[in-house]
C-alpha cells in the first residue's frame, strides 16, 4: 500500500468498471486519466446483457451477491445523474424477473425473505395468447441497457474532465524504486502515482500472473414489437430481456475459446430454439442481430479488487466474468476506499489478488 493516498491515477481499461472506477476516484478529489486500446466501452460492456442481478443469486457464491447489493442500491442515483447530466438515458428499468426453472423454488423464497427482498409464485402467460406457465416472480431484479450506459459515462467523464486516451495500448508498467507508478505505451511513458488494472478479458495480457481468462458469451437481438415481453426470463442458465423498443435479448452461451469472438450457426440455432419455446414460434423470424462479447473470467468467478501482492502500487478492478455491470459500482466504490486507506463496507478480503498466487 502507498505511504500515502495517490493523486493522480492511470487506469487501463475504459470499459464499465474501468469508467465507473474513473468516475468514483474523480468524486473522491482524484485527478484520473483513462487509457483504452480501443473505444471506451466497445469490448464486453457492450455486448453482455445489462442484468441488474447476477442470474438465480442464491446460487452464487456470497462475495458475489454482496457487491451486487450494494450496486442495486447505487444505480437509482447514478442513473439520473448520468441522464441528467449527459442527455443519454442508459434506460435502468424496473421490469421485474420471473424464473421458470424447475429447481426447488422453497430455496428463492428463503433466499429472499433472509435478504429482505421480494419474491411470490407466479403463473400466467408471458405474452398475450400464450400458454400458460408457472415460476418464481422477481420485481427487484432491473436491467440497464449497456451500450447506452457506457455512452453515458464515456460523455459524462469527459464533462468532468477526465482525461481519456483511446486507441492507446499499454504495453507495461513504468515503475520508479519498486512501484508501479505508470504505464508504457506505443507513444512513450505516462507517469501518475498509482495504475489500477481494469482491462477485463485482456488483463492477463498485461499482467501474466492474474488468472483471468475469457470466456465467449454469444447473444441474439429479436426485432419484436412492444408488449411481446415485460419481464426478464430465467429458464436453464438462459435469459429474455425486453427492451423498451420491444426488441428482446436472448442470452448466452458459454464458450472457453481464447479471443475469438466470432459466432456459430449451432449457438444461434440453440439460442433461439430456447427463445421460442418460450414466446412461441412467432419470433422464430425475428433475429435482428447476433453476437459474442468476451467475459472475464476466473478460477473462483469472483473479481479481484485492490492492491497487487507483488507489484505495490499496481490496483485491481478485472475479472467480474458474467457480472460486471451489477457488480461495477460497488467494485469502483470498494477499490477508492482501499485505494485511499479508507473503512470499507464491504469485506475486502474474497476479492484479494493473493488468491491467484495461492492457486499458481
Amino acid at each position: 500500500m502507498a505511504l500515502s493516498p495517490p493523486q493522480h491515477v492511470i487506469i487501463v481499461g475504459a470499459g464499465a468498471l474501468g469508467m465507473l472506477t474513473a468516475l468514483e476516484l474523480h468524486r473522491r478529489g482524484l485527478r484520473v486519466s483513462l487509457v483504452e486500446k480501443g473505444r471506451a466501452g466497445r469490448e464486453s460492456s457492450w455486448a453482455g446483457g445489462g442484468i441488474l442481478s447476477p442470474i438465480l443469486p442464491w446460487n452464487y457464491p456470497e462475495p458475489i451477491w454482496r457487491l451486487s447489493r450494494r450496486s442495486l442500491d447505487l444505480y437509482q442515483a447514478l442513473g439520473i445523474e448520468l441522464a441528467g447530466r449527459t442527455g443519454v438515458d442508459p434506460e435502468l428499468s424496473a421490469s421485474g424477473a420471473i424464473s421458470l426453472d424447475p429447481q426447488p423454488r422453497a430455496q428463492a423464497f428463503a433466499w429472499c425473505e433472509r435478504e429482505r427482498l421480494e419474491a411470490r409464485p407466479w403463473r400466467g402467460p408471458l405474452y398475450i395468447g400464450g400458454p400458460e406457465q408457472s415460476g418464481v416472480a422477481l420485481p427487484w431484479i432491473g436491467h440497464v441497457r449497456n451500450p447506452r450506459l457506457c455512452r453515458a459515462l464515456r460523455s459524462h467523464l469527459l464533462q468532468l474532465g477526465v482525461e481519456l486516451l483511446e486507441h492507446c495500448a499499454v504495453t507495461g508498467w513504468y515503475m520508479k524504486a519498486g512501484r508501479v507508478v505508470g504505464v508504457r505505451t506505443a507513444d512513450g511513458e505516462r507517469r501518475a502515482d498509482a495504475v489500477v488494472l481494469a482491462a477485463g478479458a485482456w488483463s492477463a495480457q498485461l499482467e501474466a500472473s492474474l488468472p483471468v481468462a475469457p470466456v465467449r458469451g454469444q447473444m441474439l437481438l429479436l426485432a419484436c414489437e412492444p408488449g411481446r415481453l415485460a419481464s426478464i426470463v430465467f429458464r436453464d442458465g438462459r435469459y429474455l430481456i425486453p427492451r423498451r423498443d420491444g426488441r428482446i435479448l436472448v442470452g448466452s452461451t458459454v464458450e472457453h475459446g481464447g479471443f475469438d469472438t466470432a459466432v456459430s450457426a449451432q449457438a444461434r440455432e440453440e439460442l433461439l430454439g430456447f427463445a421460442v419455446e418460450v414466446l412461441g414460434r412467432e419470433v422464430a423470424g425475428k433475429v435482428e442481430h447476433h453476437w459474442a462479447g468476451l467475459r472475464p473470467g476466473t478460477r473462483d468467478e469472483l473479481p479481484y479488487i485492490g492492491e497487487h501482492p507483488d507489484l505495490p502500487g499496481l490496483f485491481l478492478n478485472t475479472g467480474h466474468y458474467r457480472n460486471g455491470l451489477i457488480m461495477g459500482p460497488a467494485s469502483a466504490e470498494l477499490l477508492a476506499d482501499l485505494m485511499l486507506g479508507r473503512p470499507t463496507r464491504i469485506d475486502a478480503a474474497p476479492y484479494r489478488a493473493e488468491r491467484a498466487r495461492r492457486r499458481a
